[in-house]
This record gives C-alpha cells, structure tokens and sequence, in this order.
C-alpha cells in the first residue's frame, strides 16, 4: 500500500512541482513503485518536467467524472502520471479526491500529490488524500512565511507528518545575508527539515526538455537523498 505524500508550498516560485519530479524519479531509481498526482488544476506542468505531454489523453477530473477507466487516465513511465484537469468541477472535492487516491494505493509504494501554490480551494483538495506532506521553501523571508501558513493550515487538517524542503540554496548570498541561512529557515517555520536542494541551472533547462538533469548533478544527488530519507533511512542532509 502506497504511502501519500503531499507536495505544497506557501507560493508559486519556489519549485514545488521540480521537486516532485526529482524525488519521483529518485524513488523509482530505489526500486518503489510511484505515481505523481498534478493538483494544479488549470496550470499542470508535471507532464512537461517527465516529458510526456504528448502521451496525456485523459487527466484525474476525466476519471473522477467516470470518462475513462485509471488504465487511460494514468500515463504510465519511470514515474507513473495523472494529469491535472484543466479547469474545476463541481464534482472535484475533498471526498472524492480522497477516494481516488484510495483507490490507487495498492497499486504502488509511493504516490507523490503536486499540490497548487497557495491555501486555497485547489490545495484543500490536493490535501485530501494524503498522509504526510512536505511544504517546499526557498531560503527568503516572503517564502518561508507562506510556508509557515501552509504548515499550520495542513495541522489544521490532521496531517501532522510535516516536513521542510529548502530549495534553490546559495552559500554565497545567504553568507551575504541576503538569503536565510538554515537554521533560520527551520526557526521561523518551526518544522523539521527533511532535506536541501542547491540551486542547479539545470534543473531549469531541464523543465524544456523533460529529461533529467544528470545523474551527478547538484539537484539530483540531493533528490536522491531525500528520496532515501523519506524511505526510511539514516541519509546525511548534505553531500559530506
């Protein structure tokens, strides 16, 4: 049975969605079973960082609505996908969401939910089925308060397996003190950190293509370990 983890942010910007596909593959390189669910209704994009755009017919709102059986709706890769529906429906809430993706925990050992930026209707839903969250921040001050709303709006919904990603980090500028360093991003939001996520240009690049950024890249070593760390084992936050 999968475990359901939820991938939020408190805004847009802070590579959510990336991080979702990076650890995604690093789960499938240990061998699980993953499914990435987009939840970013209107404005998916996990379809073009796996590089199947062209390979989506049906999306999770077409199953919910009974349009397609879950064998059409999933796109099936390294890292199985739904797609997110393009717009809302009446018939996409809380209780629904979360009885789709009971229905596809036995099928894998992850299920990785894309969440939308923001606390707003898209992330309650996005929310419903899961069981334990991580909330991805950059390491500035306007993120990390968002964040800290995420967290307690997520407490607020009886997940309280939370834990901190603090993506894009730069030694210089946090040495600079233009940036917050880590202990202050773990003060202010007063969440456990689970792992770091350099700044890597390639990731970037990498959103064109759909390819991964090379299996020695900064983002992808640190993927791998948060990938191990979520399974369970004693990984070090950083590269020693």
């Amino acid at each position: 049975m999968a475990e359901i983890i939820l991938v939020s942010s408190g805004k847009g910007g802070s590579g959510k969605s990336s991080f979702t596909a990076g650890v995604g593959r690093a789960l499938a390189a240990c061998g699980k079973k993953v499914l990435a669910v987009d939840c970013d209704i209107g404005l998916r994009s996990l379809d073009l960082l796996f590089g199947v755009s062209d390979k989506v017919v049906f999306d999770w709102g077409d199953l919910l609505l009974q349009r397609c059986t879950k064998e059409q709706a999933i796109v099936r890769g390294n890292v199985d996908l739904l797609a997110a529906p393009p717009r809302f429906n009446s018939a996409f809430t809380p209780e629904s969401v979360a009885a789709m993706i009971k229905m596809l925990k036995p099928d894998y050992d992850y299920i990785m939910i894309d969440s939308p930026a923001g606390i707003d209707r898209g992330f309650e839903l996005a929310a419903a089925g899961a069981e334990r969250a991580v909330v991805v921040s950059t390491p500035d001050s306007v993120c990390v308060r968002s964040c800290g709303r995420a967290f307690d709006e997520l407490y607020k919904m009886g997940i309280n397996d939370v834990k901190l990603i603090i993506n894009m980090f730069e030694v210089k500028p946090v040495c600079k003190h233009k940036l917050l360093n880590i202990d202050q991003c773990i003060d202010e939001t007063g969440v456990q950190l689970l792992g770091i996520v350099p700044r890597d240009p390639n990731l970037g690049y990498c959103s064109v293509t759909g390819n991964n950024p090379g299996e020695f890249s900064p983002s992808t070593l640190a993927f791998s370990r948060i990938a191990k760390r979520i399974t369970g084992k004693r990984i070090p936050l950083v590269c020693e």
